[in-house]
């Protein structure tokens, strides 16, 4: 594969999405534990002790306060007395470490929801302790300049009893998974912008700096684009290992091929609105770019982000791509026959595309992926220059809005004029023309 084309499979910003209860989640929570496990319907303990009582439940919430108000407020002292005195030196010193690497992240939101009615048994002598409990824990946290609203994370918590008093004993000894965030991985330096947020490790800093100095102009150049309302503030994570990118992207990523993907937790289409959005970068690809090919990337999967609360499940990936490379690439100074290298060279051979690419050639491999990213751009650069950069932000709001289902040529027509044999005959005019 040549460099051109390897940088083009890096813009791949697949979107893996699952149904859950009607809320569209982009990215599943990766996360650490055994697998989900039916809820309890005896014991809490799995021990045959009795059901817990009020007072334990108020107990355990006080405890997650007091937790959540110590990481705010950075008192290492309280965060540690809430871990159980017999827990695992591993759990003691990963809990210990996950504060302090803490330290320099700007948060707005830091605290946790519980819910007893929601409780997994835990095997007996999983823990030594007078009772344990695994409730159903959310995570709720956000980050300041970047999240207007906290986004929530499971975290797969066995509560302790020794005598009158709770402890967290561990996250990862029942049925429940624990998400891991960029402070379970290591210290975690934050790096600001006017346009956003920036975390990464130590060793990443130089590449976190490029990323920081980028943010604002980034933020810019797609706001040119995209005229709907938007946060304008991203916040971008750099892992420093495989382990942290799967963490973050999700396990089904071919993580080393990738440059950058755009994650999401929740998104509200009705409200044009997403919660717990990133831009994950790897720096094992990332760092090899060219400022040019960089701002490429970054640019385009905020694009995404942009884009993310009116774009509903099954949209067109044509639409998806060819639209967020557009906004990537305009102004980049890469010329079209070098960063279209694959739909130059059909053209050259006189056998130009002759259909709309179809989400299947979003999901092959080597240059048939390539070709499809290629062919999007191209259609959607032939869309801006010749109907008019709103008329491709209509167009996409049109597509990307609606239903799956609905008739590509209908929509063509209402907003072009031309339906989708006019659109592709256009489209192999244009590349004559530019080719």
């Amino acid at each position: 594969m040549t460099g051109t084309a390897r940088f083009r499979a890096w813009l791949v910003a697949a979107i893996a999405v699952t149904l859950f209860g009607g809320v569209v989640l982009l990215v599943g929570q990766p996360a650490t534990g055994p697998g989900p496990a039916a809820p309890s319907t005896g014991s809490p303990t799995g021990q045959g002790a009795p059901p817990l009582s009020q007072t334990g439940d108020s107990e355990v919430t006080a405890l997650l306060r007091s937790r959540a108000a110590a990481v705010l407020h950075r008192d290492r002292q309280a965060f540690l007395a809430t871990i159980d005195p017999r827990a695992t030196p591993q759990f003691r010193d990963a809990q210990a470490a996950m504060f302090d690497n803490l330290a320099d992240v700007p948060l707005s939101v830091w605290s946790y929801d519980l819910d007893p009615t929601d409780v997994v048994t835990v095997p007996k002598g999983a823990f030594p302790a007078e009772e344990l409990w695994a409730p159903e824990v959310q995570l709720n946290y956000a980050l300041a300049g970047v999240d207007r609203d906290p986004t929530s994370k499971p975290m797969g918590y066995l509560f302790s009893r020794h005598g009158t008093r709770w402890f967290l004993a561990s996250d990862t000894l029942t049925s429940r998974n624990t998400w891991r965030g960029p402070w379970d991985f290591g210290p975690v330096t934050a790096l600001r912008a006017k346009s956003g947020l920036v975390l990464t490790h130590p060793d990443d800093a130089d590449l976190g700096r490029r990323i920081a100095g980028e943010l604002d102009s980034d933020v810019a150049a797609v706001s040119a684009v995209w005229d709907q309302p938007w946060p304008r503030e991203v916040a971008v994570l750099v892992p420093d290992s495989t382990d942290e990118l799967k963490a973050f992207v999700g396990p089904e990523f071919a993580v080393d091929s990738i440059a950058a993907v755009a994650v999401a937790d929740r998104v509200d289409n009705g409200n044009h609105t997403a919660i717990g959005q990133r831009v994950v970068l790897n720096p094992d690809n990332a760092t090899k770019m060219p400022v040019a090919s960089l701002r490429v990337v970054l640019r385009h999967e905020m694009t995404h982000i942009a884009a993310r609360g009116y774009t509903v499940d099954g949209t067109p990936m044509w639409m998806l791509e060819g639209f967020a490379n557009y906004v990537g690439y305009r102004d980049s100074g890469i010329p079209l026959p070098v960063a279209a290298a694959d739909v130059a060279e059909l053209e050259r051979n006189g056998t130009p595309p002759t259909d709309l690419p179809s989400n299947g050639d979003f999901a092959a491999d080597g240059d048939k992926i390539n070709l499809a990213y290629d062919e999007a751009w191209t259609l959607t650069s032939f869309i801006a220059d010749t109907f008019g950069q709103h008329a491709l932000v209509t167009l996409y709001l049109r597509i990307a809005g609606g239903s799956p289902k609905a008739d590509v040529g209908a929509q063509l027509h209402d907003v072009l004029g031309v339906d989708r044999a006019g659109l592709i005959a256009g489209w192999q005019d244009y590349l004559r023309r530019k080719f």
